[in-house]
């Protein structure tokens, strides 16, 4: 069934999207149509950031301190200044 764009708006933004993807109109809608049905399903609900970070932190918290400290002097000698 054809879709009839009587908005004016609509189709300077379907000719926009189309000149910069470089196809058709048509296909300019469809892909926006299809990449706005994608955005606006249910996601997989993801992991929080604490608990993605938390073994990363684990794993630096068990490096066993030297007692230096990381100083403008360290930072000097480590450059020979």
């Amino acid at each position: 069934m054809p879709l009839n764009i009587r908005s004016e708006e609509v189709n300077q933004l379907a000719e926009k999207l189309a000149s910069r993807a470089g196809v058709s109109k048509t296909e300019a809608v469809r892909i926006a149509l299809t990449n706005e049905l994608e955005r606006q399903e249910p996601r997989v609900p993801r992991v929080p950031l604490a608990e993605r970070l938390k073994p990363l932190l684990d794993e630096i918290a068990a490096i066993p301190r030297t007692g230096l400290e990381a100083d403008k002097a360290f930072y000097d000698s480590l450059n020979d200044e």
